[in-house]
């Protein structure tokens, strides 16, 4: 009789526990089914070693329309862009799945986009991914990608998503990315970013402000003169920023954004245009 109790006293405590177990597990179901049904580019990469595309390693993964002659220089292009991730960041936290596209068609799976070389994809659950087409691949499309997996890897998901401006997430991915300045050292490179600022927004006379570019919307919202203005706003920003902070300068801001300071404490102030230390930079 005690044995029959105890039973069934165990039964009736476990009812409310099973019933918040459903609706926890119903409503975890309701948002995957959510977020993949708003974001399918998300459900292909998770489901990217069940596709046609080839992989050697797990990691880097080829269409199947590419020649294995060219994996190689492929490779190579990834590798070069890691070193510079690896050397821009003190250490390299991040490992982003790779997939490397050959047609319009599969790059606007993956990256739900027919337009550009590259992007890329974090998720909330740290698996990320680096998506890029094959025809206008090369070290710096890559590296520009991995650098904004890797501040998702250094600061965390929700911080990035919630607390960076992507005029500052922009801006670092351009450090690595010499398509548009090539110059490597500091004082040099702001030079050349603030040259290519004054072309793009005719000396300042089609201004962006940080705040105006601060989310991806409003960053890549626009005709091509806006985005190339964006990008020119936000790389003669943090060349500026990286400039003044010295070598450990980032370091210290990541550390900080670690420990849980916000973006405008851990940056500090923000002044895209520099008009009265242009002149003192150039002398």
């Amino acid at each position: 009789m005690v044995f029959f109790v105890a039973k069934n006293t165990l039964l009736l405590n476990s009812q409310p526990i099973r019933k918040v177990t459903k609706f926890l597990l119903t409503g975890l179901i309701i948002l995957l089914g959510s977020l993949f049904f708003l974001y399918p580019q998300i459900l292909y990469c998770e489901l990217i070693s069940l596709s046609s595309f080839k992989s050697e390693n797990g990691k880097l993964y080829f269409s199947p329309g590419i020649s294995s002659k060219k994996y190689s220089s492929l490779k190579s292009s990834v590798a070069q862009a890691e070193a510079r991730v690896d050397s821009f960041y003190n250490g390299r936290k991040s490992n982003p799945k790779i997939i490397i596209c050959q047609t319009p068609q599969e790059y606007q799976t993956y990256c739900s986009s027919t337009e550009g070389a590259g992007c890329s994809i974090g998720t909330p659950w740290g698996n990320s991914y680096v998506i890029l087409n094959a025809q206008d691949m090369n070290t710096d499309v890559v590296a520009h990608e991995m650098s904004h997996i890797e501040l998702l890897g250094q600061i965390g998901w929700w911080k990035t998503t919630t607390d960076i401006p992507q005029w500052f997430n922009e801006g670092l991915a351009l450090m690595l990315d010499r398509r548009f300045v090539s110059e490597k050292e500091p004082k040099e490179r702001y030079k050349a970013y603030r040259y290519e600022w004054r072309y793009y927004t005719r000396n300042g006379r089609d201004l962006l402000l940080l705040k105006d570019i601060s989310t991806m919307r409003e960053f890549f919202e626009g005709d091509q003169k806006h985005v190339m203005a964006a990008y020119m706003t936000a790389g003669m920003e943090v060349s500026y920023w990286l400039l003044f902070r010295k070598d450990a300068g980032l370091q210290r801001f990541i550390s900080e954004m670690q420990q849980g300071s916000s973006f405008g404490k851990a940056y500090g102030p923000a002044n895209p245009h520099h008009f009265k230390d242009s002149k003192k930079i150039s002398e």
